[in-house]
């Protein structure tokens, strides 16, 4: 009798598999774009390509699989960065989340964890890079030691994903399939890093990369051998190893589908990776698509050609307000059109600066019933019927209901419409006076005029402040709205000067008790309602400003018991004392979410879900539906 790999992940509670080492594996049979150079012996026999284990899918999120292999699939791009979207889109990590927001082992074959500190790492036996060359534990000791750890290279040191209190792991490689990552404390974080949409790689190409890095190398040879003048070895290096950017056709890949196109181009394409680790129960492997073309367009032309049919697959650039057009061309062209669920807390929210500048608005900002008014002051059913066509959901900047965290307080908590109430409580502030026009006055006699600085190029973004500015001047706040650039109104509110601004809600929009909540605490620069805070924390206090406001700190205590949690009960509790402080407290005005997502997809493509989960995280926007198992109908 066969012996059977299972690993229970200790970890989170969670199943990191089922990884049965010794099922029995399907016939494999070969892809026919690949046979004649099988043929020719320009590549190894299916058989001899695969790891001995590889993952078989059994399970499509589509219901149109399995599928037949061939065929290319056409999408629209605006730039050539967009190059990183095959990374995403592939979704191709150490460990995945699955379309039921489950971690299981991909390119792994399993994972072991005990006490949230020692997670050993077992890869499948005969995994090959794109190139064919094994892919085994050296593949992490050289980014370990040789990037991770070289100051030249790394000049912060490892991630902060693998520093606990300041110390980093210890790093045991086992054998050539076994790595083990130890830590004296629990490390929440290490696991749900390698599941992200751009994720913390542990390992590089070492065969490929030894070529550029010094260690390995004469610096004379790697500069003899590169192109474009650079300097130094590091700024080859750097220039090279872009796993997360995809624009070096000659580094190798774990992913589906390979870029080949070099350079600036107005067409990348990307072809199957002869390797790939996954096939069907039928024995095919996949990716099923051969290959898949970027073609770069102007992103206010996408819409029209998506509609027209010039793309099978397209998502990027689209919006809700192209729906209604991209529904009359699909008549013509014969696309289907999918409206997907958007991941984000809030469609747009409004986010006080709680470390503005502006010491009266400051002062104000930081009662927390002035923040209440505000938010009952905005009917967010109204918002919805007149911006969003009625297909969203009123409710808070918070997790949606596709968490298993939800509780319907979160959403609903201050967020009735109740201007009597909003008129109450900003008396109860000491906004009781009011100018000719029946604007509030502020203490020091200035109307209570609310610059909200935005980013927001969309036209819904635009209606709703409009609408919202018309509900807050009922109860005596006059808002303007005020557009900037993306880069000046991060600038101007992490150096206080802007006083609010509006912005899509939080990310982690559906966790789990084991999904970091650090978006809801005072831990980052980059959130908008706290940024001094934040980079106090980020700087390990030597920038920025100590959290002075009691309600806001305490998130930092429930944020370490979610940290210090051995079990999933305990990261569960953290979760429900900060997402309901963050409901009774208000910290950010959110509106509606579920907002639609269109998704364009060509007459032959198949195993795309008719209703899916559109979000940066988890999942990659599709990539959490696996596009190696979409395929084309010949």
């Amino acid at each position: 009798m066969k012996r059977r790999l299972f690993v229970q992940s200790a970890f989170l509670g969670l199943i990191s598999g089922p990884a049965w080492a010794g099922d029995p594996l399907p016939k494999m049979v070969e892809t026919p774009m690949l046979a004649d150079q099988v043929k020719s012996g320009a590549l190894p026999p299916v058989d001899q390509r695969l790891p001995q284990h590889p993952l078989v899918i059994r399970r499509f999120a589509g219901g149109d699989g399995p599928g037949q292999p061939g065929g290319q699939v056409n999408m629209l791009m605006a730039n050539t960065r967009d190059t990183r979207l095959m990374t995403v889109y592939s979704y191709t990590r150490l460990i995945s989340y699955d379309e039921k927001f489950q971690l299981r082992p991909d390119i792994l074959e399993a994972f072991e964890a005990k006490e949230n500190r020692e997670f050993t790492l077992t890869l499948r036996a005969g995994h090959k890079w794109s190139d064919g060359h094994p892919f085994t534990t050296e593949d992490f000791r050289f980014f370990w030691e040789d990037v991770a750890n070289n100051k030249k290279l790394s000049k912060g040191g490892p991630s902060v994903e693998l520093m606990v209190d300041g110390k980093p792991p210890k790093v045991e490689i086992i054998d050539d399939r076994t790595i083990r990552y130890t830590w004296d404390k629990p490390n929440p974080y290490f696991i749900e890093s390698q599941a992200r949409a751009a994720p913390l790689f542990l390992f590089r190409p070492a065969h490929y990369l030894k070529k550029f890095h010094t260690t390995y190398t004469p610096e004379e040879e790697i500069l003899k051998s590169a192109q474009g003048g650079q300097q130094s070895w590091v700024q080859i290096f750097k220039k090279l190893d872009v796993m997360y950017g995809n624009s070096n056709v000659d580094l190798p890949s774990l992913n589906p589908w390979v870029n080949t196109t070099p350079g600036s181009a107005q067409r990348y394409i990307f072809q199957r990776n002869p390797y790939f680790h996954h096939v069907d129960e039928k024995g095919q492997q996949l990716p099923y698509i051969d290959r898949i073309v970027f073609t770069i367009a102007a992103a206010n032309l996408v819409p029209a050609k998506a509609g027209m049919g010039e793309a099978d697959l397209q998502v990027r650039y689209l919006n809700m307000r192209d729906y209604t057009f991209l529904q009359k061309s699909a008549k013509t062209s014969g696309v289907e059109v999918r409206l997907w669920e958007t991941g984000s807390g809030a469609q747009i929210a409004l986010f006080p600066n709680l470390t503005t500048n502006d010491e009266e608005w400051r002062k104000v900002f930081r009662d927390v019933r002035f923040r209440r008014a505000l938010s009952v002051a905005i009917d967010r059913n109204e918002l919805n019927q007149v911006v969003f066509l009625g297909v969203a959901r009123p409710s808070n900047n918070t997790i949606m209901e596709r968490s298993t965290l939800f509780k319907p307080e979160y959403a609903s908590k201050w967020a009735q419409h109740d201007p009597k109430l909003a008129n109450k409580l900003l008396d109860e502030v000491g906004l009781d006076k009011r100018d000719a026009q029946g604007i509030r006055l502020l203490a020091d006699g200035r109307p209570a005029t609310l610059v909200v600085e935005h980013s927001g190029e969309d036209t819904e973004d635009a209606d709703a402040l409009q609408l919202m500015g018309e509900m807050l001047k009922k109860v005596g706040i006059k808002m303007l709205p005020k557009l900037q650039t993306r880069e000046n109104l991060r600038l101007r509110t992490f150096s206080g000067e802007a006083v609010m601004t509006a912005f899509a809600g939080v990310v982690t929009a559906v966790p789990t008790a084991n999904t970091s909540p650090k978006e809801f605490a005072p831990t980052m620069l980059g959130a908008l309602q706290w940024p001094r805070w934040g980079l106090f924390y980020e700087s390990k206090q030597r920038q920025g400003e100590k959290c002075d406001l009691p309600e806001a700190s305490v998130l930092l205590d429930y944020l370490r018991e979610w940290e210090q949690s051995s079990d999933e009960a305990g990261r569960r509790a953290a979760w429900d004392k900060i997402l309901t402080a963050h409901a009774d407290n208000v910290f950010t005005i959110g509106t509606v979410n579920g907002v639609r997502q269109p998704l364009v997809v060509g007459p032959k493509v198949r195993n795309v879900p008719k209703e899916g989960y559109f979000a940066w995280d988890p999942g990659g926007y599709i990539g959490l539906y696996r596009p190696d198992t979409f395929w084309v109908s010949q």
